[in-house]
């Protein structure tokens, strides 16, 4: 699989910028906030219909503009797909496949898969279980549809039980038959999500430790370890003992939507007692786990995207991610980078082509 070309008009600092892309290693060098990671993000929402970093589309509307559209074309087992994205302020999203409209977003969700490796990654290890969920879930998703769609509809069941629980509270009534219903479309949907993300992670664990060994050239042991409400008691128990706590928060406390994974080096954490250098192999280890996973579960080599990665990384990690490249361990990468002069030393050393865009503001 790979994207032969990219246009972008109005999509955050860029209202009509087109490449045509090679088949191997396409670099964007230029100033910070020149645009080189927004190129980054537009290929994700191409894959995922969505940005990598913010969770509102209109965001990413350029200041001066009411819509942004993103195209691109990738061929997959010699077939030609034109993506097409669009978003407009007070119009419903759309995306497109050779002019047909999607009806469920996720019926295009894994077709064309993509890993993005970025410095803001550190709020994986950083930062509360929100993004530690959201990594998860989207690598599962990317092969996995019957997941995502259970996943969009656990979201959805939550969103009506906090809105029950409002009106609960401010009319001071009690429905336990809706109450109910939603009680065992959360039980079915958690433990359908909570069974895949456990089956995941058992076979995703080991890809991930090789990894670690063969970037930090180290012994050291990591692990992943699910944490979930429900390891410790029935779902359907928690969410009736938890109904006093719910009707005053006007939230539902328990469930998977509150399931995290805890990183640990050595036996300890790796938010508390790891080094810089130590974090790092781990995002990367992380990534590149996911890539691989991907790979076997969907028979193709998903995108790699690698922002600012050169930058970032020291010369023994930067060595490591080459001598994949060279191993053909990836298919097409795209990488941004602030210096012309390294980008070109440092891919010469990955004996495959490469094209190089110099991106200005």
């Amino acid at each position: 699989m790979k994207l032969k070309n990219l246009r972008l008009l109005n999509f955050k600092n860029h209202l009509d910028s087109s490449w045509e892309f090679n088949d191997r290693v396409n670099c964007f060098v230029g100033d910070n906030g020149s645009g080189k990671t927004n190129i980054l993000d537009a290929i994700y929402y191409l894959s995922l219909t969505k940005s990598y970093f913010n969770s509102s589309d209109s965001t990413s509307i350029n200041f001066n503009s009411e819509y942004f559209t993103i195209k691109g074309s990738f061929i997959r087992e010699n077939s030609f797909s034109n993506i097409v994205c669009n978003v407009k302020d007070g119009f419903p999203k759309s995306v497109k496949n050779n002019d047909k409209k999607y009806k469920r977003f996720s019926d295009h969700i894994g077709n064309y898969p993509v890993v993005f490796v970025s410095p803001t990654d550190t709020s994986l290890i950083t930062e509360h279980s929100d993004s530690r969920r959201k990594y998860l879930d989207s690598g599962i998703s990317q092969f996995n549809n019957f997941y995502l769609r259970t996943l969009i509809s656990y979201n959805k069941t939550i969103k009506q039980r906090n809105e029950l629980l409002k009106h609960f509270l401010s009319s001071n009534t009690f429905d336990e038959i809706t109450l109910t219903t939603y009680n065992e479309l959360l039980m079915n949907y958690g433990y359908i999500i909570f069974t895949e993300r456990k089956k995941y992670l058992e076979k995703f664990v080991p890809v991930f430790q090789k990894y670690y060994t063969e970037i930090s050239s180290g012994k050291e042991k990591v692990d992943i370890e699910y944490k979930s409400q429900l390891n410790e008691n029935d779902y359907l128990t928690q969410l009736n003992n938890s109904l006093k706590q719910d009707k005053i928060s006007c939230r539902t406390s328990v469930g998977i939507h509150k399931d995290d994974l805890l990183f640990t080096l050595k036996g300890s954490s790796v938010k508390k007692y790891s080094s810089q250098g130590q974090q790092k192999s781990f995002l990367i280890s992380l990534k590149l786990a996911q890539f691989d996973f991907l790979k076997e579960e969907l028979g193709l080599k998903p995108i790699l995207l690698l922002d600012d990665i050169f930058d970032k990384l020291d010369d023994k990690r930067v060595e490591s991610l080459i001598s994949l490249v060279k191993r053909g361990t990836f298919n097409q990468v795209f990488i941004t980078d602030t210096s012309k002069a390294r980008s070109e030393k440092i891919l010469k050393k990955t004996s495959s082509e490469y094209s190089i865009f110099n991106i200005q503001n």
